[in-house]
């Protein structure tokens, strides 16, 4: 499958190949599922917690007689009914981890790769560079390329200080090494933009496997 190759002029420069033969894999979009469940779940912290009646502080000593006051029957100020008394059925801490195998998670990446790459999300770029930092220089390139309205993950082979201050202002632009992107990510984004030499790195090390 041909892929176009843009300059940062957002003109077309080239062609970049993948394969026809490493893209025929039929999508399991059940496992893609399961794998972003599980990222998802995993990133809950889980440590929300209030306290319960035995747990809040005081409240040792009978506030007042059972009987003869005329008042209602209690047997601590720190009941639930009581204003900074312990609470019911409350919130504890929970461990949200769900287990996915490593080959499940590797199939899972790959399959996302080879469904973005046929839908002709993945942008390239012949290079990416910037002699200084400015965001309107990618915001322009952006532009150029008609994707600066959309929701853009950026993996870039080795890290460049400019590109990273120029791109992180963007709200929609979101950041990465080209290895580190999970199944989530490739999914959530609407178009993913690299460059060709990160892009030989992507089909021999998550999609040639």
């Amino acid at each position: 499958m041909d892929i176009p190759v843009y300059n940062l002029e957002g003109k077309q420069v080239g062609i970049y190949t993948v394969p026809d033969e490493l893209l025929d894999v039929k999508i399991n979009k059940s496992l893609i599922h399961q794998v972003i469940v599980a990222h998802l779940s995993n990133k809950r912290q889980g440590t929300h917690s209030t306290k319960t009646r035995k747990e809040v502080r005081g409240g040792g000593r009978k506030p007042w007689a059972q009987k003869g006051t005329g008042r209602a029957r209690h047997g601590s100020i720190r009941a639930p009914q009581w204003r900074g008394g312990g609470k019911v059925h409350t919130p504890k801490p929970l461990d949200w981890d769900l287990k996915i195998n490593k080959n499940m998670r590797r199939q899972a990446i790959k399959m996302a790769w080879i469904d973005k790459i046929k839908s002709k999300s993945v942008v390239l770029l012949d290079r990416l560079e910037f002699e200084r930092p400015k965001t309107k220089q990618i915001h322009q390139l952006l532009k150029a390329l008609d994707i600066s309205g959309e929701k853009i993950l950026l993996l870039m082979r080795e890290f460049d200080h400019n590109v990273y201050l120029s791109a992180r202002n963007l709200p929609n632009v979101f950041m990465l090494p080209y290895y580190q992107p999970s199944t989530y990510d490739l999914i959530n984004a609407e178009k993913i933009l690299t460059t060709c030499d990160a892009m030989d790195r992507i089909v021999k090390e998550r999609i040639a496997i």
